[in-house]
């Protein structure tokens, strides 16, 4: 029976963490055996790596960083109150994020400088932990790669719900990223996305749900669950070659060898 990783899982947020034992059964129920959970700010910090206490058998990565979308109160002072928090709690998280640029907010608000320098002063801090970096981009491909060039990454990281085309997927694989394969694929209009996924190395491709944001098609409306990682595997084995315990397996290895995890 192969064994999956959700490695982009909000499970501190509420529709998740009112019921978190029931989720996690239900996980475990479809052999998920790691969540990776990336944090929004310092509002959910505490939250995120209180994770960790939770009693399961399944093990519970935390993330901490600051969402593009929750910058209004971000100052130096959040940059410094992170940089203490990735030295004061290095052996239990595995990665900086979730962090980035959203261009569909820069318009409506004006924000894109701040975005831009919440950004790289996060990429300096992730070289600082040897951390790798779960990027958050939406419409912003040319900048967030600026960024990522500029700050000559060592540990790389997990472009979040990528959606682009073969030649984009290029310049993240070339700075050394792997891509998060989440609910887009499971939408047949996506073409452009799943033509891409279907071609690109297999050990770039790691397998996210976002949950409880971005539904799969046929669940609109409802809350998104790690469970639906199972779902996810199953669109992306559809459009590749390779066999169901090829594919799953490798998708464990670079989970692994990305976040220098053993199991």
């Amino acid at each position: 029976m192969h064994t999956f990783t959700d490695s982009h899982c909000h499970l501190d947020f509420q529709e998740l963490s009112s019921n978190i034992d029931v989720v996690l059964a239900e996980c475990l129920r479809n052999n998920i055996k790691r969540i990776i959970v990336p944090s929004v700010g310092p509002q959910n910090w505490t939250k995120v790596l209180a994770l960790t206490s939770v009693k399961s058998d399944i093990s519970i990565y935390p993330c901490l960083g600051i969402h593009p979308w929750y910058l209004d109160d971000i100052s130096i002072d959040s940059i410094n109150l992170l940089d203490e928090l990735l030295s004061t709690h290095k052996s239990e998280l595995i990665a900086l994020g979730e962090a980035g640029i959203d261009g569909t907010i820069a318009k409506e608000k004006q924000n894109l400088t701040k975005q831009i320098e919440i950004f790289e002063l996060q990429l300096m801090l992730a070289n600082k932990h040897q951390l790798p970096v779960i990027v958050h981009h939406r419409r912003s491909h040319p900048e967030t790669v600026k960024c990522l060039k500029e700050a000559k990454l060592k540990s790389g990281g997990i472009i979040h719900a990528f959606s682009g085309s073969y030649q984009q997927a290029k310049h993240y694989l070339d700075l050394g990223f792997k891509l998060g394969i989440g609910g887009t694929i499971t939408y047949p209009r996506a073409e452009k996305t799943i033509k891409t996924v279907k071609k690109l190395p297999i050990d770039c491709l790691v397998l996210e749900t976002d949950a409880p944001s971005m539904p799969l098609a046929g669940y609109q409306g409802h809350p998104n669950h790690p469970k639906r990682i199972i779902n996810v595997f199953e669109h992306l084995l559809a459009i590749r070659e390779e066999s169901a315990e090829q594919l799953a397996m490798q998708m464990e290895e670079n989970i692994n060898q990305l976040f220098e995890l053993t199991r």
